[in-house]
């Protein structure tokens, strides 16, 4: 198929762009290059691998690159609370503006397969247990902002929402700010981290389960489209003290504490349901201890150092 993933040089779309090309399809990647990035140098010798340096915000270039797209994958945005809390305009106008500009433009026939955020049920209810009928509480601009897009989806019937746990795993275009990638690169390099409102429960994806749900969902569309999905490790619910835990088997001497005071101004906290997705039949296959394991070999190679001595 012909594939337009916005974004494609990004973390996630740096595992899903070369996932999609080993498949056979035809892949076209819009893509700013905000980061500098050449994350996706090694699927240049794909003949059906098409690059597009630029903005989606563009409505001149985003026409011509979705008239002939069959499927279209919106990873572009500014992900993350504090990135869209430190450039509010620029966040609304690419995870908002730019998708609404989008779906002006495609067709009835056009597949859409977007990532959302289970990061908008906030607290949860009051037992902290989310399915896809759960009323939504999003905390942070990220997760309003996603909200309404997902809102806007679902007005097409061509379209898939997937509501994305927190992604961990090695990427060529790494971020060292998602939570599981955060704690095993401070176990490996400082040996040690200060827990705030360590209870706080979360669930958890790795990265390579995020690239084979969207080919699942290209797979088995018809029978998927006009729906939400939480997609995430139905065994891995999660609090931050847990999740050190688990780090801790294979970093022996690291060492977590919680605080005595303070307060985490990220307050999600609840327990997510993917039974949903795995109903007809998706299965994720890299547990939260395979990922933690892939952190550390990877964490030997890249190393936070740019004003350091060593």
């Amino acid at each position: 198929m012909k594939i337009l993933v916005t974004g494609g040089a990004g973390y996630l779309g740096s595992v899903l762009v070369p996932d999609l090309l080993a498949e056979g399809h035809q892949v076209t990647v819009l893509d700013s290059f905000l980061y500098r990035q050449n994350s996706l140098a090694h699927v240049c010798h794909y003949p059906g691998f098409e690059i597009v340096r630029g903005d989606v915000r563009i409505e001149s270039t985003m026409k011509p690159l979705l008239a002939k797209a069959d499927v279209v994958i919106p990873l572009a945005a500014l992900v993350g609370a504090p990135l869209c809390s430190k450039d509010p305009v620029g966040a609304t106008s690419t995870n908002h503006d730019a998708v609404i500009m989008m779906l002006k433009h495609v067709s009835k026939d056009q597949m859409i397969l977007m990532p959302t955020t289970n990061s908008a049920y906030g607290s949860g209810d009051k037992n902290n247990f989310c399915t896809e009928e759960s009323p939504l509480h999003p905390i942070s601009k990220y997760a309003i902002d996603k909200v309404e897009i997902e809102k806007a989806l679902m007005q097409h019937s061509n379209t898939i929402s997937f509501r994305l746990a927190t992604v961990f795993g090695m990427s060529p275009r790494m971020r060292l700010d998602l939570l599981v990638n955060d704690f095993v690169y401070r176990a490996v390099m400082d040996r040690f981290v200060v827990l705030f409102e360590s209870s706080f429960k979360r669930n958890y994806i790795h990265i390579r389960d995020i690239s084979r749900v969207f080919r699942f969902g290209i797979e088995n569309f018809s029978r998927m489209k006009g729906q939400i999905y939480n997609i995430g490790l139905s065994e891995a619910n999660v609090s931050k003290k847990e999740l050190c835990e688990r780090i801790h088997k294979f970093v022996p001497d690291f060492v977590f504490l919680d605080a005595p005071i303070g307060k985490d101004p990220d307050q999600r906290n609840y327990i997510v349901s993917n039974a949903k997705v795995e109903a007809i039949g998706f299965k994720t296959t890299h547990p939260l201890d395979f990922g933690i394991q892939e952190l550390i070999k990877g964490f030997t190679m890249i190393r936070n150092t740019l004003y350091g001595n060593v």
